[in-house]
């Protein structure tokens, strides 16, 4: 059983992608980037040579980059991409995406080394996000843990379950009109899964329509989905709705074995966490933590 992990989730970032090759010189990447001109280039390399200093300790002597540049750049060069500061492609409470070594990314990737070791193996490859109520962060956890998955290389597939207020499609800022539903109810195939490619191993199906029978259509045909994604990815995380608008939660918690419950510091009530994860393990499905957010 994992231990309860306090993550503290913050929501005052935004983005840019640079797509550069990781082979890429810090040179390189800092002109491809825009942070610097050839002019500049030559600045630097000159400083750097008379006093034998990195390009990026040059750099930043001559005032032409910061430390986040920097960090970008190094992030390319060891494979490890996240995004920056100047484009809103993607929502800003992903900080998983856009502040990688901060003390709230670190707490989510203890989670991930947690799951990493007690539940994602051969065997296992989907876990649920369960919350007892609305707005205590399950669907912001369910996509930053995505993303510290997919920075993993583990490919990541998340899953927007929520059919009655999916929120996956506004995070990423999607435009898909399928989704989960309509593939559950043979309106789409699978291509309705949205690669992102501003993420290392990431893919998505968001909700898609809102149907008007979000629990019948998950109890007929979401394992047998789920069986078919199980042989295209390693890791399946699956945002639900919350408890207290049905059953929708406990249906797919035991199509897929086990839970990850969250919880909100200074809102969640213990007893209605025990009593959810009772209920989930009525269904057979194993409880495999709590994570409580603070944001």
């Amino acid at each position: 059983m994992m231990s309860a992990t306090e993550t503290i989730m913050s929501n005052k970032i935004s983005n840019n992608i640079i797509k550069i090759e990781n082979t890429a010189s810090m040179g390189d990447l800092l002109l491809d980037a825009g942070k610097i001109t050839a002019r500049d280039a030559e600045c630097i390399i000159a400083l750097q040579k008379q006093n034998g200093m990195l390009f990026g300790d040059a750099a930043k002597a001559l005032g032409l980059v910061n430390d986040d540049d920097i960090q970008k750049a190094l992030s390319y060069q060891f494979d490890f991409p996240f995004l920056s500061t100047t484009e809103e492609s993607f929502s800003p409470e992903l900080v998983a995406a856009y502040r990688p070594m901060s003390a709230q990314v670190e707490a989510l990737r203890a989670v991930r080394g947690q799951l990493m070791l007690r539940w994602f193996t051969d065997v296992h490859k989907t876990l649920t996000l369960i919350s007892p109520s609305r707005g205590e962060g399950r669907s912001l956890m369910a996509a930053n843990l995505a993303i510290v998955f997919s920075q993993l290389g583990e490919r990541t597939l998340l899953i927007d379950a929520d059919l009655r207020q999916p929120r996956q499609h506004t995070l990423f800022k999607l435009q898909s009109i399928y989704g989960l539903a309509d593939v559950l109810a043979g309106r789409a195939d699978l291509t309705a899964i949205t690669r992102i490619p501003a993420f290392r191993d990431l893919s998505i199906l968001p909700a898609g329509t809102v149907p008007p029978n979000p629990v019948e259509l998950i109890s007929r045909n979401l394992k047998k989905c789920l069986h078919q994604l199980q042989t295209q990815f390693d890791v399946i995380l699956i945002d639900t709705p919350s408890a207290e608008l049905g059953i929708d939660a406990q249906i797919i918690s035991s199509n897929c074995g086990g839970a990850l419950l969250v919880a909100r510091q200074h809102k969640t009530r213990i007893n209605d966490l025990q009593m959810l994860k009772d209920a989930l393990q009525e269904t057979g499905s194993q409880c495999q933590g709590v994570v409580l957010t603070d944001f």
